[in-house]
């Protein structure tokens, strides 16, 4: 048997998909299948069998699993360490990035990269936040810079620092919402990024536990955009407190002094391949320009966050 067709075997057991598997590991849906078959036929036993929602362990494939993990494992590591004794980090690494560049030190990020690793591809690809948790707990990236509540076992979290969010509004509407309460705040138009967003989850659960619904929802995917759209007139949103409340701002937003929300920005990555050396080298870079240990039995998050952030979404701003 091949080392490859372990670790397709390994890929289609964590993920329970074909596609998703073949994805992760930058091959082609067929070429998957025929590794699988291959292993299945020189092992004389089936390892899965195909359900509605994909591919299932059969008892076989369920008893061999830690095996296979095993040796796929120790391959990683023999590999990883060969490349630290050569000095050096070659591949290529899938990170997701969300907020404005500045935010999540992304230059910093990079410029130690090239320095520290420069055979090292670091590839950027930027997300909406729910997108990118599934990402990286389904393979498509190998990490992500990311804030919310969402969990997983097998997805672990550095914390890097705190995100606050004000209710924001148009410079112009300073008079309309200076006395305003809650019922008028959520009679006002209301920008909010998709539902998959940590961004719509921070909104939804500050109406909720207010007990309002806003009259009039406009939705947009890029935070960037909604900062956009709340300068130029069209309507309220959660922004971010270090941007509404920085000098040069007054122009363009008032905010509400009713609310404050925090959350963490984290960043992610899988748990399981915590020692590859493209992942690994993304948490030493992180390490370097952060200024934080790695914690990798840390999950991302905490079971409870959703449910403390609609018992505690309102506090009066300082």
């Amino acid at each position: 048997m091949e080392l490859y067709q372990l670790r397709s075997f390994t890929a289609v057991a964590e993920l329970g998909h074909l596609t998703r598997a073949a994805e992760k590991l930058h091959v082609s849906q067929p070429a998957m299948s025929a590794q699988i078959k291959a292993l299945e036929d020189e092992l004389g036993i089936a390892l899965f069998e195909r359900v509605p929602t994909g591919m299932m362990l059969t008892a076989a494939g369920r008893r061999l699993l830690p095996q296979a993990a095993k040796v796929v494992a120790a391959a990683n590591a023999l590999r990883g360490n060969a490349r630290a004794i050569q000095g050096e980090v070659a591949g290529e690494s899938r990170v997701g990035t969300l907020s404005d560049p500045d935010f999540i030190r992304l230059g910093d990020f990079l410029a130690r990269a090239i320095e520290r690793f420069p055979r090292l591809e670091v590839k950027l690809h930027h997300e909406v936040t729910g997108t990118a948790f599934e990402k990286v707990r389904d393979g498509a990236l190998d990490a992500s810079f990311y804030y919310g509540d969402r969990t997983d076992p097998a997805v672990a979290a550095i914390a890097l620092r705190e995100i606050a969010y004000r209710v924001a509004a148009p410079a112009a509407w300073r008079e309309r919402i200076a006395h305003a309460g809650w019922d008028e705040i959520a009679a006002q138009p209301w920008i909010i990024a998709p539902p998959i967003s940590t961004h719509h989850a921070l909104a939804t659960a500050l109406f909720r536990a207010n007990g309002v619904t806003p009259a009039t929802l406009i939705e947009v995917d890029n935070e960037a955009v909604i900062r956009s759209l709340v300068a130029a007139g069209l309507g309220m949103a959660l922004v971010r407190e270090d941007i509404v409340l920085d000098t040069d701002a007054g122009h363009e937003f008032c905010v509400w002094s009713e609310a404050r929300l925090a959350t963490t920005l984290q960043f992610i990555y899988s748990r399981a391949r915590h020692d590859e050396p493209e992942v690994h080298s993304l948490l030493l870079l992180i390490e370097d320009v952060w200024g934080v240990a790695v914690e990798p039995n840390k999950t991302a998050s905490t079971p409870d966050a959703a449910a403390a952030l609609a018992d505690d979404a309102v506090s009066r701003a300082a």
